[in-house]
């Protein structure tokens, strides 16, 4: 699907008919879903009807599914950046320090 070419309430529509599709999938009720998840029964229908909702029933919502992992492929964790990257270069050892005088007339200990 092709989200780009969607309203801001199409895309909210598609999102929770996908909820309540999971939901029907898995043979759970509004009422069992609201229980695990912790909130009324009515936020649930509210939530699937496409109405105004928080990120926080999402959450809820995923977390009753079992399904908190789906965040991640969502937003998966970011590597470091380049920049950083360029940043860490500079902090790397380019050569090792000379034997200091101290321990330049002792053996290796190896």
């Amino acid at each position: 699907m092709d989200f780009n070419s969607l309203t801001d309430e199409q895309v909210l529509l598609e999102l929770t008919q996908r909820v309540r599709q999971r939901r029907l999938n898995l043979n759970i009720t509004q009422e069992a879903l609201s229980k695990r998840a912790g909130v009324h029964v009515q936020t649930i229908k509210n939530f699937e009807s496409g109405k105004t909702t928080t990120l926080l029933t999402f959450i809820q919502i995923l977390r009753a599914f079992d399904d908190l992992e789906a965040l991640d492929s969502l937003f998966p964790t970011p590597g470091i950046s380049p920049i950083e990257l360029l940043k860490l270069k500079g902090k790397e050892r380019e050569r090792a320090s000379s034997i200091s005088k101290k321990n330049k007339n002792q053996d290796p200990k190896w």
